[in-house]
């Protein structure tokens, strides 16, 4: 394991370009340079966009030299998961299913992020309509006999690799937190309704989020300040100006209540996994944190509720290609589909009974213990080999698209804001994710408790073995 030397961050990279120390077409043709250099070994990218990223670049070094106009992000390069449209260029979803043919409009997310003065670099690799944890054939920057996690596996190991300091996911059961605690990255899920889904081609409506997988806390919460904010064409989004997330960054977590859960469903897990996690915890109990275990039987309905919800509305979402076109969707997904849509409302309705309940469990336990936020480990695992289905813990199969979602997913059927943020490694090497949950809009004291955690460590710092080398 190298290190400890950090990877480029967009505080890192801003604070290059408005000193004059670099140009974002320097800093441009360095990622550009790298996805030619890696993407024949992570396959992160399915989508170069040379051109018109330099003529971003060149265009974000007049806007710079000028002294006006500049955004948070002016220069910056960033990449997009290809489930988001990018006008000009196609919108795949890691699918035959889709056309070739480019879009003739941006996501609200893509248009927010061009006028912060971004530079987009490509669009990233997605499992298969962004309905899965392995986002083949991308693979991990650790080791790239491993997968990257999903769906937004190229995204995470776009970063991971330093090629960009963001890119941009979804999560719908964790498909932000899988990638980048697998990648050894820092990944927000925004609460539900924080950022526009306007121009994001949809899994399942009602649990699907938009988000930053970044090199650092400190990088989540300047793009959240970018994404955030209402949206008319996405009637959810909260109507009400979204706060300075960077404002709270260092002050630490003395005094701050922290719920630690560690029983099912984050449990079982790998005693590599647990041991971090408990590390993890005493290092925020050092810090000042106030800790209060706290066991939430109901989130035993979490697997359940999930997979109900997402086969229902994602056979809803595609039923003409479900009709029409099955060939086109890979089997296990067509599963899940045809699964959702067979099934009687009434089991659709019970599902949404179930996350209700969930829900409410996880808002009076915040209640109850007068919890500023809770921690668990993002996944009872680390990195799966590209091919492995089952995972073995002390005798207990699991197989490993359950085993991630089961600790990730709670969050999106609450739609509470979590972030994953790196907190050790297994014996192999592999990166290990801590998970932070919030109350619902607070991202502020999640970021918070993040970046106190990433300051006070060196894991975020620690860089894979297949990188961009200019640093």
């Amino acid at each position: 394991m190298t290190g400890p030397v950090k990877r480029r961050s967009i505080a890192s990279i801003s604070q290059q370009l408005r000193e004059g120390a670099a140009t974002s077409v320097e800093v441009t043709r360095q990622a550009l340079d790298a996805i030619d250099r890696l993407n024949s070994r992570l396959n992160a990218f399915v989508i170069v966009d040379r051109d018109g990223a330099l003529r971003a670049a060149e265009h974000a070094d007049r806007v710079l030299s000028s002294g006006n106009g500049a955004g948070p992000l002016t220069g910056v390069p960033v990449a997009i998961k290809d489930i988001i449209h990018m006008d000009g260029h196609p919108t795949r979803c890691g699918s035959p299913a889709y056309p070739a043919e480019p879009s003739d409009r941006d996501a609200a997310v893509v248009a927010r992020l061009r006028e912060a003065g971004a530079v987009m670099v490509g669009k990233t690799t997605t499992h298969e309509l962004a309905c899965g944890v392995f986002s083949p054939p991308a693979a991990n920057p650790w080791d790239t006999a491993r997968m990257p996690g999903g769906s937004s596996g190229g995204s995470g190991a776009a970063v991971a690799a330093g090629v960009v300091p963001m890119a941009l996911g979804s999560d719908t059961g964790g498909s932000i937190r899988i990638p980048a605690s697998v990648c050894g990255i820092a990944g927000l899920k925004p609460t539900f309704g924080r950022v526009s889904r306007a121009g994001v081609e949809t899994l399942a409506w009602s649990l699907d989020h938009i988000g930053p997988l970044a090199a650092t806390v400190e990088d989540c919460a300047a793009s959240l300040q970018v994404l955030a904010g209402h949206d008319p064409a996405d009637p959810p989004t909260e109507p009400s100006p979204p706060p300075d997330y960077s404002e709270k960054l260092g002050r630490g977590v003395d005094g701050l209540r922290l719920g630690v859960m560690a029983t099912p469903p984050f449990s079982p897990m790998q005693e590599d996994v647990e041991q971090a996690f408990r590390n993890a915890v005493e290092h925020l109990e050092g810090l000042g944190a106030g800790l209060v275990p706290i066991d939430i039987p109901e989130l035993t309905f979490t697997m359940a509720a999930e997979f109900a919800i997402v086969a229902c509305e994602a056979a809803a979402y595609h039923r003409r290609l479900l009709r029409e076109s099955p060939e086109l969707i890979s089997p296990r997904i067509r599963e899940l589909f045809t699964i959702g849509a067979i099934v009687p409302t009434a089991h659709y309705l019970k599902a949404l009974g179930a996350r209700r309940i969930i829900r409410a469990a996880l808002g009076q336990a915040f209640n109850r213990d007068r919890l500023d936020a809770v921690v668990t480990p993002t996944l009872p695992a680390t990195a799966a080999f590209a091919d492995q289905e089952m995972f073995d813990y002390a005798g207990m199969e699991e197989d490993v698209t359950s085993s991630y979602v089961r600790t990730t997913a709670p969050f999106n059927l609450s739609g509470q804001p979590a972030l994953t943020v790196p907190c050790g490694f297994d014996r192999d090497g592999l990166p290990i994710g801590l998970q932070i949950a919030g109350r619902p809009f607070d991202e502020v004291t999640v970021l918070r408790i993040g970046a106190a955690y990433e300051a006070t460590t060196t894991w975020s710092e620690q860089r894979p073995p297949v990188r961009m080398e200019t640093q």
